[in-house]
């Protein structure tokens, strides 16, 4: 498995694994942040850290910008980690609409300039390494989101730029006027949810039909050195340990398959998850959203595992529950 990934290409020296920091600082509410919010995010980042793990996404939203504010007190509990670091962040997606108003996607330029401040703001840094824009906006003008990312670049508050849940047209849209390289695509990715690999297997068969990954995405990002980010890579942990009662037998059968090669690897179910993303050519960065310590260990071991490609396609083909045309 190699180690180089599309951000060291671009000189940003990144982990392979991302901690995703959503579960951090308690509900989706309003209610205060607590001492206990701020131990479980400290011992999450500790865990992490010891495990190699340098690098944190965010997003504005996560449990109402309670997330990013109780990473921001880890952070000034402990002077000089930030410069060991790379944050990440995304923004564009819009909850706070008030009364009768309805959720929405806003890529306007003082819509990404205000969210920006915020983060910032929440963190108590005085920049993030990457900004994403979160979901795709029906009524996205890309000379305004160019124009805010210029901004960002000048005042230095941003240093790179990226997206989450686009396809290629979309991210060509973009590019195609923003002088800065769009370096990173978050995208579900994980060994239950396989229509990333799909997409090129169902070439000219009938089963692709009702595929929903976006055509030719995977390859694009290849072919222009955008780093494939995987959100939720561990499928819920239902191939980890999650109660399997409803699932299908393909599920059930996957998830027999993973524990029994962690017991022949001596590893963890979770480092086999993860390590079968990771064996994909396109080097993909999986974004493990807990703030377990052990099981951050767990997935921390995916660095240390080889899949040969019989037991990559052992475990695509379960998943499946078929055989490949």
């Amino acid at each position: 498995m190699s180690t180089t990934i599309p951000l060291h290409r671009r000189g940003i020296q990144a982990s392979r694994l991302i901690l995703g920091c959503m579960p951090l600082g308690g509900n989706w509410d309003s209610e205060p942040i607590t001492s206990a919010h701020v131990e479980q995010a400290r011992e999450a980042v500790e865990a992490a850290m010891e495990s190699g793990i340098t690098m944190y996404d965010h997003a504005d939203i996560y449990t109402m910008g309670k997330a990013e504010q109780t990473f921001g007190l880890v952070l000034k509990e402990k002077p000089g980690l930030r410069d060991k670091l790379i944050l990440q962040s995304k923004c564009g997606i819009r909850f706070d609409r008030g009364p009768g108003k309805p959720h929405q996607f806003d890529f306007s330029k003082s819509h990404i300039l205000a969210s920006v401040d915020g983060i910032l703001e929440r963190l108590g840094v005085d920049y993030i390494d990457i900004l994403l824009l979160h979901r795709p906006d029906a009524l996205v003008e890309p000379e305004e989101v160019a124009e805010a990312f210029e901004r960002l670049t000048e005042s230095g508050k941003v240093r790179h730029f990226g997206v989450s849940n686009m396809g290629a047209g979309q991210i060509k849209l973009l590019q195609a006027y923003c002088k800065a390289p769009l370096v990173a695509n978050q995208l579900e990715m994980n060994l239950l949810y396989t229509d990333f690999i799909d997409q090129g297997i169902h070439i000219n068969q009938t089963a692709g039909k009702d595929g929903i990954f976006p055509e030719g995405t995977l390859e694009f990002c290849r072919l222009e050195n955008m780093q494939l980010q995987a959100w939720s890579p561990l499928a819920k942990g239902l191939l980890s340990g999650a109660s399997l009662e409803g699932q299908p037998s393909s599920v059930k059968e996957t998830a027999a398959l993973v524990a029994a090669m962690a017991e022949r690897k001596n590893t963890t179910r979770e480092a086999i998850v993860l390590a079968w993303l990771m064996r994909h050519p396109a080097g993909i960065q999986p974004v493990i959203g807990t703030s377990d310590p052990q099981r951050i260990r767990n997935c921390a071991a995916a660095g240390q595992i080889e899949l040969s490609r019989d037991e990559w396609y052992e475990l695509y083909t379960a998943s499946r529950g078929t055989k490949l045309p």
